[in-house]
């Protein structure tokens, strides 16, 4: 199978470009890129990830939601819980409306959106995680250890087929 190096971009429609703009460049740190016109590219410089937002003449103009088919959220990684403090404490200094951090299993989430109500999230992998997803990149591992890994890792939250 061919490979790929990871994660480019993500392209997100939104209603007001300069909205957009701002809320990506002034809560989180991406610069602008290139406009486009109908689209700014906006980069994180010390991740490289980049994100297009773009209008659209026939959009319809409805809100966001993760219960349409299609994108659900765009998660960002974080170091470490004490990273996600730190963002919850940024959220909270600009105003931004979240989710508190939530501590469960696999990891330490602080959950956010955007302007146009595109769901975010800033992701803590706990340690234990970390490790099992390291094994999983540097050997071929079975579907059997996959489904071990996660009982163990989850316990009773682990869903049964």
């Amino acid at each position: 199978m061919p490979n790929f190096a990871g994660v480019n971009h993500v392209a997100l429609t939104v209603t007001d470009l300069d909205a957009s703009e701002r809320f990506y460049l002034e809560v989180l740190g991406f610069r602008r890129a290139l406009d486009v016109g109908y689209g700014r590219i906006t980069i994180h410089a010390a991740s490289g990830f980049t994100i297009a937002l773009l209008t659209h003449p026939d959009a319809t103009g409805s809100p966001f939601t993760e219960l349409t088919t299609g994108l659900d959220h765009v998660g960002f990684a974080a170091a470490d819980r004490a990273e996600l403090e730190q963002w919850q404490e940024r959220l909270d200094d600009l105003g931004v409306p979240y989710t508190p951090i939530r501590d469960m299993p696999l990891g330490h989430h602080l959950n956010f959106r955007d302007p146009d109500g595109i769901a975010l999230e800033f992701y803590a992998p706990t340690d234990v995680y970390s490790a099992a997803l390291h094994e999983l990149r540097s050997r071929d591992v079975t579907d059997e250890e996959v489904r071990e890994t996660a009982q163990r890792l989850l316990g009773d939250d682990f869903p049964t087929l």
